[in-house]
């Protein structure tokens, strides 16, 4: 393959993907309208990690051997995410809108996750035997898979039903969701009208959209491959680091979510704004290191999770930043320029090392 062609299929699937991509998140973004929160930005988070989870199993089952190609992703839609869009979000909508509010205590079940998920993907397999490299054993594998699984399918359960009131926009000058209130959001159900009606929500309508949304996932699946090959191809010839492949997927998985987020924000939306940015990394780890570990043994791939030294200070650093950030106190522009400036540290040494 010539480096003229691979710029060019490259350029061309790209652009697919991206548009595709956007595709979505407008259908997420009319589903989230017509269903409200959290449901609206669940899908719209599960819609864009099922994008990463294809690309990066199309990566791992390419011709080049991408071991660490899932902690790559994790890892830099972590840094993305947590510093990039979120030091954006908190430095614009708090420079528009001063202080913002969001749901403080369910900001911290965000980071309960992101601690336990994190942890059990990027760290552990640096402090355990396994099969040596940071790689689980087979056993060690079946077993994280299934927790990750399971604590993940628990924290949508309850963030769907008796606890969805903890990721709601609470009311001007609260940081939390009145009692009574609480009882109200709980007990609400989504109602559907009949077509030819004109109240509530349109079950036809909905239905649409997700067909749509399918439909947009659909040229991402297919092209993902071509995606991978020419990918590896130039990373390869450019001689450049091989963790820019996660990071590139990461980009263009998120990208589309990360303008949605920064929209919330500038709205005065911060909850959304939250939802969509740790609710995306908490997505990413429970279902992609699970997607990861099962390809790894169906396909007999080498699976790499743990982060390198100084991943795990940038790992470590951003955690502790964003617990200091979000303990219930409201946004502050400073707060996103050190998130920023964190992320500038994780391109620095992407390149750098």
């Amino acid at each position: 393959m010539s480096y003229t062609t691979a710029s060019l299929v490259f350029v061309v699937v790209l652009i697919t993907i991206i548009v595709a991509s956007f595709g979505v998140v407008a259908q997420a973004d009319k589903l989230a309208h017509l269903l409200g929160e959290p449901y609206g930005t669940l899908i719209l988070t599960l819609s864009i990690v099922s994008i990463e989870v294809v690309l990066i199993a199309a990566v791992m089952l390419g011709p080049a051997e991408s071991p660490s190609i899932g902690k790559d992703s994790i890892f830099s839609v972590m840094m993305i995410i947590m510093n990039l869009v979120i030091g954006l979000c908190i430095l614009l909508g708090s420079t528009k809108h001063k202080e913002q509010e969001y749901n403080a205590q369910g900001t911290l079940t965000y980071f309960s996750m992101i601690i336990i998920l994190g942890g059990l993907a990027l760290i552990l397999p640096n402090f355990i035997v396994g099969n040596g490299l940071s790689e689980f054993s087979t056993a060690q594998a079946i077993t994280i898979a299934s927790l990750v699984l399971m604590i993940y399918a628990l924290f949508l359960k309850f963030q769907m039903t008796d606890y969805k009131h903890l990721y709601i926009q609470p009311p001007a000058g609260s940081m939390r969701i009145p009692y009574p209130r609480r009882q109200e959001i709980t007990t609400e159900k989504v109602a559907f009208k009949k077509d030819s009606e004109n109240t509530v929500v349109s079950r036809r309508e909905v239905l649409t959209r997700i067909v749509l949304l399918l439909l947009m996932i659909l040229p991402i699946v297919l092209l993902s491959h071509d995606m991978a090959v020419v990918v590896d191809f130039g990373i390869q010839s450019a001689n450049l680091p091989p963790a820019l492949s996660g990071v590139l997927i990461a980009i263009i998985v998120f990208t589309p979510e990360s303008m949605t987020a920064v929209k919330a924000a500038l709205n005065n939306e911060f909850q959304r704004t939250i939802n969509l940015c740790h609710g995306a990394f908490v997505s990413t780890a429970g279902l992609t290191v699970p997607a990861v570990l099962i390809v790894g043994l169906i396909m007999s791939k080498t699976v790499r999770f743990g982060l390198t030294p100084a991943e795990l200070v940038l790992f470590v650093l951003t955690l502790f930043l964003s617990l200091v950030t979000f303990q219930g106190k409201r946004t502050s522009p400073i707060l996103g320029i050190i998130h920023l400036a964190l992320f500038a540290v994780f391109i620095l040494l992407l390149f750098n090392p």
